[in-house]
C-alpha cells in the first residue's frame, strides 16, 4: 500500500505508513532478535538526528504541538524499519505495489491532461505530485534487476517498464521541472548499478532510446514540456532584466535572496520557522526582496531553508539524512545477487531524487515529502538489511562446516 495508493487517493502516502507503524507494535510482543549492525545504527541515527533538531527548533521557536508533527514522523519511521527488518515482505509484493502506484499516478495524470487540466496534480500539491511520480518511476527502473531474475521474467520486466513510463508521464504532465533536472543523474546511478552487466549494443540502444524519447516529449506540444522549459528561460531573462511580475523562477530567486540574507545574520542558530517568516516580511517591507514572496513560509530550496531556520546544524542533519543511507546503499552496488542489488539501487535513488528536488522545492515542508522519504527509507533499508544479514549468516554457516 505504501506505493500502490500513494498518489491516487487523498493522503494515500500515509495509509501504508500507518499500517507499518501499527504493525511495529508486534515487536514489543514477539521481541525478535534483530542483531543490528553499525550500518543499521548509522541509518537510525540519521533519522533520529534530523527529528531531534526539528523538535528543538519547534520548541525554541514556540511553534506549539504542530511544530513537532513532521519531525515526529521521522522518529516513527524507526519502529517501522525494525518491523521490516524482522519480517521483510516478499520483494514481489514491494515491486508490484510500486509499479501499480506508478501506473495509477500516470493514468490519473493522463486523464487530467485529457480533461484540459494545465498541470496534473492528483490529491496533493502539483510539484509534490510530479516529483513523487518520478520517485516511483525510478524505483521501477531500479527493480528491473530483480525482475530479470524471476521465472516470469518477461511479465515482471514489462510491469516495471510500464510503471516507469507511468511515473515519468505523471511527472511530465505535472510540469514539475525540478524532477526533470536530476534525471540524467538517475540514469548515471542506474548505469553504475547495472551497466557492467549489459552488452555494449544494449547500452547504445538504451542511450539512443532515451535521447529519442526526450526529443519526442519535447517536440509534442500537448505534453506541456516544451512550454514549461521555454517559460523557465523567459522567467530567468525577465528577472535579469529587472522585471518583477511574480514568475515562478523569479519568485524563487527572490526567496533565495531573502534566505541568504537571513543566513548571513544568524548562520549558527538560524531563525526558526516563525522567526524566519517574520524576518522575511521585514525584508519585503524594506524593499530588499519582492514583497509578494513573503507569503511563502519556506525558501523553495531545502538547503537554504534548513540553514535559515535551523542554522549550520540544521543543514548538517539534513545532509546526513540523505547521504548516510545513500552511502550504505552505494557500497552494495556490486552485490552478486541482483535481487539485493536492486533494493540497494532503489535506496540510493531515493536520496538522489530528494537531493535533486531540494534544489527548487522545500520537500520536507510537505507531509507527502516527509512520509514518502521517511517510510520508503524504512522499507528499503529494512528489506536491504535483512537480506544482507541473512546472506552473511548463510555464508558463515557454510564456512564453518
Amino acid at each position: 500500500m505504501l506505493g500502490a495508493i500513494a498518489l491516487v487517493v487523498p493522503s494515500g502516502y500515509s495509509a501504508g505508513a500507518a499500517l507499518l507503524l501499527l504493525g511495529s507494535g508486534w515487536l514489543l510482543v514477539a521481541r525478535p532478535s534483530l542483531g543490528l549492525t553499525r550500518q543499521d545504527w548509522l541509518v537510525i541515527a540519521a533519522l533520529v538526528g534530523y527529528a531531534a533538531v526539528g523538535m528543538v527548533e519547534a520548541w525554541l521557536d514556540g511553534q506549539g504541538s504542530s511544530g513537532f508533527d513532521k519531525p515526529l514522523r521521522f522518529l516513527l519511521a524507526v519502529p517501522a524499519m525494525l518491523l521490516v527488518m524482522a519480517y521483510p515482505p516478499r520483494l514481489a509484493w514491494m515491486w508490484s505495489g510500486i509499479a501499480i502506484g506508478a501506473i495509477g499516478a500516470g493514468s490519473w495524470a493522463s486523464w487530467q491532461k485529457w480533461q484540459g487540466v494545465e498541470r496534473a496534480d492528483s490529491f496533493t500539491h502539483v510539484i509534490q505530485f510530479g516529483n513523487l511520480c518520478m520517485v516511483l518511476a525510478v524505483f521501477c527502473l531500479a527493480g528491473l534487476g530483480w525482475a530479470w531474475q524471476q521465472r516470469q521474467r518477461s511479465g515482471w520486466v514489462a510491469l516495471l517498464l510500464v510503471g516507469a513510463l507511468g511515473g515519468i508521464l505523471g511527472s511530465l504532465f505535472s510540469g514539475s521541472r525540478g524532477g526533470w533536472i536530476g534525471f540524467p543523474i538517475v540514469l548515471l546511478v542506474l548505469y553504475r548499478g547495472y551497466g557492467r552487466l549489459l552488452p555494449r549494443r544494449v547500452k547504445v540502444s538504451i542511450l539512443v532510446s532515451v535521447v529519442l524519447a526526450a526529443a519526442a516529449v519535447y517536440s509534442i506540444p500537448q505534453t506541456g514540456v516544451q512550454s514549461r522549459i521555454h517559460q523557465g528561460f523567459e522567467d530567468v531573462a525577465e528577472y535579469r532584466a529587472g522585471v518583477q511580475k511574480g514568475s515562478s523562477v523569479g519568485d524563487r530567486f527572490e526567496m533565495w535572496k531573502g534566505a541568504v540574507t537571513l543566513i548571513q545574520e544568524r548562520p549558527l542558530t538560524g531563525w526558526g520557522s516563525n522567526g524566519y517568516h517574520a524576518a522575511l516580511i521585514e525584508l519585503g517591507e524594506a524593499g530588499e526582496i519582492r514583497e509578494g514572496v513573503t507569503r511563502f513560509g519556506h525558501a523553495h530550496n531545502e538547503y537554504l531553508d534548513a540553514m535559515a531556520k535551523r542554522g549550520v546544524i540544521g543543514l548538517a542533519v539534513l545532509l546526513m539524512l540523505y547521504l548516510v543511507p545513500m552511502r550504505q546503499f552505494l557500497k552494495q552496488f556490486g552485490h552478486q545477487s541482483l535481487e539485493t542489488r536492486s533494493v540497494a539501487i532503489a535506496g540510493a535513488l531515493l536520496s538522489v531524487t530528494y537531493l535533486d528536488f531540494g534544489l527548487t522545492q522545500t520537500f520536507m515542508e510537505h507531509n507527502s515529502g516527509v512520509m514518502m522519504f521517511a517510510f520508503w527509507l524504512a522499507v528499503l533499508w529494512g528489506v536491504f538489511s535483512s537480506r544482507v544479514h541473512r546472506e552473511a549468516a548463510f555464508s558463515s554457516s557454510i564456512s564453518s562446516r
